[in-house]
């Protein structure tokens, strides 16, 4: 069995073990007691009881204080990719070279299941001025949020989750890796590896977040057959990446913006973090980035508007 590994720098992947992301002010909305979301057209939405609830269309009524005012896309049934042979869960990675200059930018919000003393002392695995910075800036954008972060920051997680601009999707519960050698993470058992991403999907729920789609992303981008088999039951597709931001750990923002920016094709996915104590300048890396692609004539899109297009590769 082989593994499949993101071509990460070692010290982006060992971010991925430590940082998370914040949202601004708590959204007081509680999540719909309805129907989970459907795709008709494709059977890898998550089903009922571990799915995210339907996405609303934006309105005052469901925007988080402080957001931007639109456009944001909010879909009633966020895209997916069909199953890969022998029933594979789908891996997405961009869209294919030569569409439209449009971007995603998502942002891991890292925290393991046995983190929480840490974050009883004092460490921050949010960042709301992140936030914050792309609603000014009305930048659309995917949040991948362990389930262990939505249950120490509720209120933050509802208030990304519903904001318009935003999207979370699942980064697993404990943020333990599904392949082994995967970086030092503990590894979750197969048997167990459905129940993980359902277990974060239902954490997300309970701390009243709407926007969720049913998009995962692997803990240190470590995958393998095995693994994607496993997660079968879990009806999600797989979201890797294509731009490294090397953001953990990074005391230059500058260089981070460079990074991004020199990196960044047409249908482009960059993955970034935002955690006050471990990926210490994104902030300021956004401030950077933002202006000077779009500049270079880019739009900023969610996962799920990237994935929309026909173009949709696996890596």
């Amino acid at each position: 069995m082989t593994i499949s590994v993101r071509k990460l720098s070692a010290l982006a992947l060992l971010g991925a073990v430590l940082v998370g992301c914040g949202g601004g002010a708590a959204d007081t909305a509680k999540a719909p007691d309805g129907p989970s979301a459907t795709a008709p057209s494709s059977p890898t939405t998550p089903a009922s009881p571990a799915t995210p609830s339907r996405p609303e269309p934006a309105t005052s009524a469901n925007a988080s204080p402080g957001a931007a005012p639109g456009p944001a896309v909010v879909r009633e049934a966020p895209p997916t990719m069909a199953p890969g042979p022998g029933g594979l869960t789908p891996v997405f990675e961009r869209a294919r070279k030569g569409g439209d200059k449009v971007v995603a930018l998502t942002f891991d919000a890292d925290m393991t299941a046995d983190q929480g003393p840490r974050a009883a002392s004092g460490e921050r695995f949010d960042n709301p001025a992140l936030i914050e910075t792309l609603r000014r800036l009305k930048v659309d954008a995917t949040v991948f949020m362990t389930g262990r972060w939505a249950e120490e920051y509720p209120d933050q997680a509802r208030s990304i989750g519903t904001d318009p601009r935003f999207e979370i999707a699942n980064h697993s519960y404990s943020h333990y890796a599904f392949a082994s050698p995967c970086y030092g993470l503990p590894t979750v058992a197969k048997q167990d590896m459905a129940a993980d991403v359902q277990r974060a999907f239902a954490a997300f729920r309970q701390a009243g977040a709407r926007n969720v789609v049913p998009y995962f992303r692997f803990p240190g981008g470590c995958y393998d057959d095995r693994a994607l088999r496993a997660l079968g039951p879990a009806k999600v597709t797989a979201v890797q990446w294509d731009v490294v931001s090397g953001d953990a750990f990074a005391k230059d923002g500058d260089a981070v913006a460079e990074q991004v920016v020199d990196g960044v094709r047409p249908g482009s996915l960059v993955v970034m973090h935002c955690t006050r104590s471990a990926a210490p300048v994104t902030e300021q890396a956004i401030r950077r980035i933002v202006p000077e692609l779009r500049a270079r004539g880019y739009r900023f899109v969610k996962v799920s508007e990237l994935m929309a297009a026909p173009t949709a590769v696996r890596p």
